[in-house]
């Protein structure tokens, strides 16, 4: 059997004969080939620690960089284009810093915020229900503003807007200039001339005011600059009372008559609507404009007359001006807190115990022109100035169960309830809507009984079919100031008193 070698060969000792000097010559002698194996190895060796890289922590070896020259072809995108703008966006201004006032104060503390209440009967001006009174901080789809559209629903279904309202707004929208404004003489140019032409012809120097209030009768069914079925009509209408506004002194129109400054202040109503309910910062400077005029008009210490600062001050501009200023304060506009506070003490300097309101002091009737216009429309055949005030009262924030005045004048509007009596000089259009709007927010007994007879009176006056051709949708301007106005006039301020019911919540309980 083979058996291996042990792993290690037996070594002699130190005590040999032979020292290891002596073998290791001899051996070196007889194996000449190591000296070349010895030196390859040591050479092999030389390059192997040259070329493997030494350990973490020596010193790095310098090396060449090669850069990479091909650069990667990225494809730059093209620039943006500028965003078109459509013409009926640009209502001709541009954004602007917040104008100010003297006199005001930083707090809003508008009207009131109302809670909405569902109509008990299907009734277009139902409502018997008070709603608290909170304070509210702005939001066109809130506060006093909350039930507007369709009928009331605040467009969330429910009854549908009052057959006259559309009607109204049928005609009125059919009659629009193309410039944007309501011709208050020239209206018929728009009619159909296969069939016989509208009369009804109104005042030249009041179409500020009637593109006004036809402006604020689209905005009672929530039409904005931006929405609502009739938005172009409310857009050309802004851009074109804009136009007439001097951007010095704020006054929209000019002074084109005596009692120029109620149309300025219907048009600045209308204006500050407009912009909160538009959301639009490019309305805010025209809005404001508008309420500082009327604050430079203001009498100091006072309310409004005819011509700026002349110590004269009457009720039925005052409730315009009022309706501008509470408004203007809503959406976070800029008025003078003591100016509201003036008409306060003044309302009641023309009051008496009976809730009788006077033109410009307790006692005295509704104003009327010398001569024919007197004798065709007395001054104890209508409550206007009593209705002024009621909802004037109610703007301002005052609460009939604090103000016993308020019942007294409700009772005494319905006294003389709406007749459509041109032989008694009865038809007041203007005495209509300002009772129907305070009467709406008393409730109870004597807004039911006043209900009633506007909606037997107005809605029946009214040309309901369409084969009474161009006047179909509108009202003849039969009333007090009809003549001033006209069909234009007319069929604005009675479509805006068939929204009544739903163009405000109740603003006090």
């Amino acid at each position: 059997m083979h058996t291996s070698q042990p792993p290690f060969r037996t070594q002699r000792t130190f005590d040999d004969d032979e020292s290891f000097q002596q073998l290791m010559a001899a051996r070196l002698r007889q194996s000449p080939c190591l000296f070349v194996s010895v030196g390859f190895h040591a050479v092999l060796l030389a390059l192997i620690w040259l070329l493997v890289p030494g350990e973490p922590g020596q010193q790095p070896i310098a090396q060449i960089a090669v850069q990479d020259t091909t650069q990667e072809v990225v494809e730059q995108p093209e620039p943006p284009k500028e965003p078109e703008v459509q013409p009926e966006e640009d209502l001709e201004l541009a954004p602007v810093d917040d104008p100010v006032i003297a006199d005001t104060t930083a707090e809003n503390d508008a009207f009131a915020e109302a809670e909405s209440a569902e109509p008990s009967t299907p009734s277009a001006l139902d409502s018997n229900q008070w709603n608290t009174a909170l304070g509210m901080n702005g939001g066109a789809a809130a506060g006093p503003y909350s039930r507007r559209g369709n009928g009331g629903a605040g467009g969330a279904g429910g009854r549908q807007t009052p057959l006259s309202v559309r009607r109204g707004l049928e005609w009125l929208a059919a009659h629009q200039d193309d410039d944007g404004r309501w011709d208050a003489d020239g209206f018929m140019k728009h009619d159909d001339p296969a069939m016989a032409a509208c009369d009804g012809p109104g005042n030249a120097v009041h179409d500020i005011g009637c593109t006004a209030l036809a402006l604020l009768a689209f905005l009672g069914e929530n039409n904005t600059t931006k929405s609502g079925e009739y938005r172009s009509v409310v857009r050309q209408g802004v851009r074109w009372l804009i136009r007439q506004q001097d951007p010095g002194t704020g006054l929209f129109g000019g002074q084109l008559s005596h009692d120029f400054v109620y149309d300025h202040a219907i048009a600045t109503y209308a204006m500050c609507e407009v912009y909160g309910l538009s959301k639009s910062r490019l309305l805010k400077k025209p809005a404001q404009r508008g309420l500082n005029y009327l604050e430079s008009h203001r009498n100091p210490y006072g309310v409004w007359r005819y011509q700026p600062r002349d110590q004269d001050n009457d009720i039925s501009i005052t409730g315009w001006a009022i309706m501008a200023y509470k408004s203007g304060k809503y959406f976070d506009l800029q008025v003078n807190d003591e100016a509201l506070a003036n008409c306060a003490v003044f309302l009641d300097q023309v009051s008496d115990s009976t809730g009788r309101h006077g033109y410009q002091r307790a006692g005295e009737g509704s104003s009327r022109k010398p001569g024919r216009h007197s004798v065709a429309f007395p001054s104890d055949q209508t409550h206007a100035l009593t209705a002024v005030g009621l909802f004037s009262r109610f703007f301002i924030g005052q609460n009939p169960k604090e103000q016993p005045i308020m019942k007294a004048s409700a009772k005494l509007l319905n006294t003389l309830p709406p007749v459509w009596d041109e032989q008694a000089g009865r038809v007041d259009h203007y005495a209509w809507y300002y009772a129907t709007y305070a009467l709406f927010q008393m409730g109870g007994p004597e807004w039911r009984r006043w209900r009633r007879a506007i909606e037997e009176v107005v809605p029946a006056h009214q040309h309901q079919t369409k084969a009474q051709g161009n006047l179909y949708g509108s009202w003849d301007p039969a009333g007090a100031w009809g003549e001033d106005g006209g069909r234009v006039y007319s069929t604005a301020i009675l479509t805006l008193t068939m929204q009544a019911n739903y163009r405000y919540t109740p603003l006090v309980r």
